[in-house]
């Protein structure tokens, strides 16, 4: 087993890619050999992004009310969660939550709404208006997830100051219709492809353990690739009460790590980013996320859930010998 870990993870290193039966064995090695595989990954991380982490945060602008029908999501409305619903946030509360990101060590900034998309003018104004000032006033980059927009949407937003547009897959198109019925897979890829024509760095993940198979992680991260994002989010699923995946089991530590490695070593030269659900699927296992391949995290809060408090994981990169990623 070692051997043809070793195989693939040299491929990896070499930039000629894994084929899908090897991501299916990374994902299924014996846990005995998973610090064998880290070893290797981490290797293969700092050939490609050296020993820089870069941190990112994310506001809640806008919550819950959404029509969607996104079997994970706590802003549903067919979800019956005490998820906190309430408009657009004013302007103030959202430059205080960019200057607390950035005195955090975040280097880039995300505005999150709710819902299918931004319905109007005001709204979109209102978000170039909080685009332009985070840049300008805090000194941060701007990312924002905002559903579906169309071109000219994009175009003012990036005009505005907006550097990259997120958008996630979520999982593996097989499956995708288990997770959501109100929007297509193809929808998804599509307004990733109109972030990239608006000149928009981006991007797209998504979220593991929601009850796929092991060929679907794969059939996932296969799409991911050629997507070709700037950035690939790992999410892991927090069962979340009142959503029909409230009873799912979270992922094991030891998967979660064998996908955050089987994504570095498909794709060795992308940002891969753990994002939600990093302490409900890794526990005590978290600070590997690094070792595995991660070269970002996301700090702070979630979109509905609390975070890890953000002094613990600045510390924990300090005493891994890690740098942040500086603007």
């Amino acid at each position: 087993m070692r051997e043809q870990i070793d195989t693939i993870c040299e491929k990896a290193l070499s930039g000629k890619g894994i084929t899908h039966d090897e991501a299916e064995f990374i994902l299924q090695i014996d846990n005995s050999c998973l610090s064998y595989l880290l070893a290797l990954t981490e290797r293969v991380r700092q050939t490609y992004n050296g020993s820089k982490i870069e941190l990112c945060s994310v506001i809640n602008a806008r919550s819950g009310g959404c029509s969607e029908d996104c079997s994970f999501c706590t802003q549903s409305v067919y979800a019956s969660s005490d998820a906190a619903t309430y408009p657009l946030l004013s302007l103030d509360v959202i430059l205080e939550g960019a200057r607390s990101a950035k005195s955090n060590g975040a280097v880039k900034f995300c505005l999150a709404t709710s819902g299918a998309g931004i319905t109007n003018s005001r709204e979109l104004d209102r978000l170039c208006d909080a685009a332009k000032k985070i840049r300008t006033e805090v000194g941060i980059e701007v990312c924002a997830t905002l559903g579906a927009m169309s071109l000219e949407q994009m175009i003012a937003m990036k005009d505005a100051g907006l550097t990259r547009f997120h958008h996630n897959l979520e999982t593996a198109e097989s499956y995708f219709p288990s997770i959501c019925t109100t929007h297509t897979y193809r929808d998804r890829i599509e307004q990733v492809a109109v972030a990239k024509e608006a000149g928009l760095s981006t991007c797209s993940g998504g979220i593991f353990g929601m009850g796929e198979s092991i060929e679907q992680r794969v059939e996932l991260a296969f799409a991911l690739m050629e997507l070709d994002a700037d950035s690939v989010p790992v999410n892991f699923l927090m069962p979340p009460s009142g959503t029909a995946l409230g009873h799912i089991t979270p992922i094991e530590p030891a998967a979660a790590l064998k996908t955050i490695a089987m994504l570095r070593l498909l794709m060795p030269d992308k940002e891969i980013r753990v994002c939600g659900g990093r302490m409900t699927a890794l526990h005590d296992l978290h600070p590997l996320i690094f070792a595995s391949g991660a070269n970002g995290m996301m700090i702070g809060n979630y979109l509905t859930r609390s975070g890890r408090e953000p002094h613990k994981d600045l510390q924990m990169l300090k005493d891994l010998g890690l740098t942040i990623e500086s603007l």
